[in-house]
């Protein structure tokens, strides 16, 4: 669903632009809060995962395919404001590098592909969880269902975006219908993606998944016919000590293998965005993208003959240079959090003795 330049008139991206740089700015302040020492490393890892899955297209329809768009999987494992800021990463590095996805269409895409999505899913993960047992094949079912309708939620999104600010004259209703029915099917494959993803981490690191934490109940004992609560375990280690090291190593390996090597047989057919806009006529004016010229442009090397190399190669560089860029940003976050973390804790500690004496 990457918007290309021309879709949409300038005002509109102006406009879309402005909010989405104000969300994102409200995210790097959220995402503070959600990191910590054991969790803001795999951050830019997520970021990396979602790009290399992202070169997956997978075949939907008669001539359509479909591929994730991550909002719902970096929610999940990472917090929503820390998954806006990775979906955003991915989509700058994109956009920059790969030519996908309009530059001047940047704040469409964020907003569709990385807001909409993520405060969908995690408004539908939050409410699932929060009725449904606490357990981990819940979580999972909880992923699926919160990834199922983020894809159609932002489909609907851009559809409005279109309305608002197309740069065709097309029946909008029928642009609607056909990108929400498009990406239904669509937002099957990224249900399972998130599911499998989530059910995987949940079942190596629990303590890592944003969405689990809370997840274990108090062991019960039974004593004299009732149920009480059974003495707390003492860790051996605490649990922020727990190396993340085999975990990251683990994804990244993944990522590589998945943009360096599978991503040669993704569905080469235009995904759901590219059929319907085809179909609609909402093409029309489409403009050639500033970064045409990259050397990565269209997930290609330039000067490699060989398609499988050449794509390979661009992908295992996608994926090394989001994952460096990724984590540079939330090394960043978690370095200002420090300081604010400091600062609180002197305060409180002041008014606390203001209070003694």
């Amino acid at each position: 669903m990457h918007v290309p330049d021309g879709f949409i008139d300038a005002p509109v991206s102006a406009v879309t632009g402005v909010v989405a740089a104000g969300a994102v700015a409200v995210s790097l302040r959220g995402a503070r809060r959600e990191q910590d020492q054991r969790t803001a490393p795999l951050a830019g890892l997520v970021a990396a995962f979602i790009f290399a899955v992202q070169m997956l297209n997978f075949p939907v329809a008669a001539g359509t395919s479909g591929h994730l768009l991550g909002g719902a999987l970096a929610a999940i494992l990472v917090g929503p404001y820390t998954g806006v800021l990775c979906v955003s990463v991915v989509l700058l590095m994109q956009g920059i590098l790969f030519a996908d996805g309009g530059l001047t269409a940047l704040g469409v895409n964020v907003l569709d592909m990385g807001i909409v999505t993520t405060v969908v899913a995690y408004a539908v993960f939050r409410g699932l969880t929060g009725v449904l047992p606490r357990s981990r094949r819940s979580t999972t079912v909880a992923s699926f269902v919160a990834a199922l309708l983020s894809v159609p939620a932002a489909a609907c999104a851009f559809t409005l975006i279109y309305w608002i600010g197309g740069t065709t004259d097309i029946p909008i209703g029928k642009a609607f219908t056909a990108m929400v029915g498009v990406h239904t099917l669509i937002g099957v494959g990224e249900a399972v993606i998130t599911a499998l993803t989530v059910g995987a981490v949940l079942a190596v690191r629990p303590d890592l998944v944003h969405g689990a934490r809370g997840l274990a109940a108090p062991l019960k004992l039974r004593v004299d016919g009732e149920l009480v609560d059974a003495p707390a375990r003492q860790p051996v280690a605490p649990v922020a000590a727990r190396s993340n090291r085999g975990l990251w190593a683990v994804g990244l390996a993944t990522a590589l293998v998945l943009a360096g090597f599978v991503s040669f047989y993704a569905s080469s057919s235009p995904d759901g965005l590219e059929k319907v806009a085809a179909d609609q006529g909402i093409d029309k004016k489409t403009e050639e993208h500033a970064a045409k010229d990259s050397p990565l442009a269209d997930y290609g090397v330039k000067d490699v003959s060989d398609a499988r190399l050449s794509g390979g190669l661009a992908g295992v560089i996608g994926v090394g240079v989001t994952v460096a860029v990724g984590s540079g940003v939330f090394y960043m976050i978690r370095r200002r959090r420090t300081p604010d973390a400091t600062i609180a804790a002197a305060t409180a500690g002041s008014a606390r003795g203001g209070e003694d004496a």
